[in-house]
């Protein structure tokens, strides 16, 4: 969540996000027009793009030479790309091809897959497993998970009653998380296992499509967004979990009085008991756009992050401790000129109490120039942190070398 890249009826746009004030525009192409795909490689040059001009057909680039490194033809519209350090995936509507990405070589092609209309796939950023879940019927909420390494299938998962509609890899690989066309309940379940881990409720009044699903790098929380105005925060915590130099609060001791009492109930009452809240909401201002969520860590500091259809980037500062309403402090636009827009309806709502983590999250959001982390390429990390591990796999991607991606044009 270091970098946003955005396709445009005119071509494909990529900002770096390590700034909350500044929005940093990498690289801006119009060479190809109406991209309705565009991934990058975490924040290397490699960028995969397909357009609506030709949608059987994805190209490689690598953006900062500006180069071709391949292109490759399928027999039906690419509904959607997800990549890592090691594999590629092609997501057509009945069959998802999976390619080396050190040569891009076609390493699988998984054939006769039930019809999947929206491309909905998730890949891990780990490269060390790089599972791969797509869904596993038309008409249920079963989940298949495919290892991209060994290419080999390692299990299928009975998530939900109705057919899938989001998909979400933690960043090590280890949960899943799903949620049905529904949307009422969002599922986690342990990886490749498959054992279900935690069951949030998003509200039982009306069913939503669910647009967006993402945990934090951490994977201490998950954010789900929809076509609604809300979007929903959950804490992944166990209560048992809970520190003793924590203060003692009411709910903290009934919540481990309900623990304690769920360890003897049978086990369809125990799950229920064990089903949470959102820790933390956001009001969007805007209800019915397609949206994209990310939790974040920019500038040292938890951030939420939401991109809408018409071309604006939200951020938000998320309290890690105590939720609640999250706090809008800027807003983008990345269809215009690049210039930032304050955030004009907080100016003229009341004061309001704020934790302390979050007045501390306001006050930095202009941090001094000695101290704001540098942007760094290298695996999309802020300069002077330790890059994670699953940033690079067995011989790092060097997309300077020129003997890497060898020019293949197929």
């Amino acid at each position: 969540c270091s970098s946003l890249a955005i396709g445009t009826t005119t071509g494909y746009k990529l900002f770096s996000l390590s700034s909350v004030e500044q929005l940093d525009q990498v690289h801006e192409s119009n060479e190809i027009p109406d991209v309705y795909i565009v991934e990058r490689l975490f924040s290397s040059s490699l960028v995969v793009v397909v357009s609506h001009a030709k949608p059987q057909q994805m190209n490689v680039y690598h953006f900062k030479k500006g180069t071709e490194i391949c292109n490759y033809s399928y027999s039906s519209n690419i509904l959607s790309i997800r990549l890592n350090r090691q594999r590629l995936v092609v997501c057509l509507e009945e069959s998802i091809y999976i390619h080396n990405i050190k040569d891009m070589k076609l390493l699988k092609t998984i054939l006769d897959t039930p019809p999947n209309t929206t491309g909905l796939c998730a890949l891990s950023i780990n490269h060390a497993n790089s599972y791969l879940a797509y869904p596993g019927s038309a008409t249920s909420g079963e989940i298949a998970l495919y290892d991209g390494n060994t290419l080999k299938t390692a299990c299928s998962i009975p998530a939900h009653d109705g057919p899938l509609a989001a998909l979400a890899f933690n960043s090590t690989g280890s949960k899943l998380a799903s949620a049905s066309e529904k949307g009422t309940v969002i599922r986690v379940f342990s990886i490749p296992g498959g054992q279900k881990l935690y069951e949030f409720r998003r509200g039982m009044k009306r069913y939503v499509n669910i647009s967006s699903l993402v945990f934090s790098m951490d994977s201490q929380f998950l954010c789900a967004s929809s076509n609604t105005e809300t979007v929903h925060i959950f804490k992944l915590e166990h209560l048992t979990d809970s520190r003793p130099e924590e203060p003692p609060t009411w709910s903290g001791y009934m919540g481990k009085m309900f623990q304690a009492a769920s360890n003897y109930l049978p086990a369809q009452v125990s799950g229920m008991m064990n089903q949470d809240r959102a820790f933390a909401t956001v009001r969007l201002n805007i209800s019915g756009q397609r949206n994209i969520c990310a939790l974040s860590t920019i500038q040292k500091l938890p951030r939420l992050l939401v991109t809408t259809s018409d071309g604006h980037l939200y951020i938000y500062n998320l309290d890690p401790q105590d939720g609640g309403e999250c706090v809008l402090i800027k807003k983008h636009s990345l269809l215009g000129s690049g210039k930032t827009e304050e955030n004009k309806e907080n100016d003229l709502r009341p004061p309001l109490p704020q934790s302390y983590a979050a007045t501390v999250a306001r006050q930095s959001a202009v941090p001094s120039t000695s101290t704001m982390p540098g942007y760094s390429e290298d695996g999309g990390a802020l300069r002077g942190e330790v890059i994670p591990e699953h940033e690079f796999a067995t011989g790092p991607v060097c997309l300077d070398d020129e003997n890497e991606f060898p020019p293949v044009s197929i």
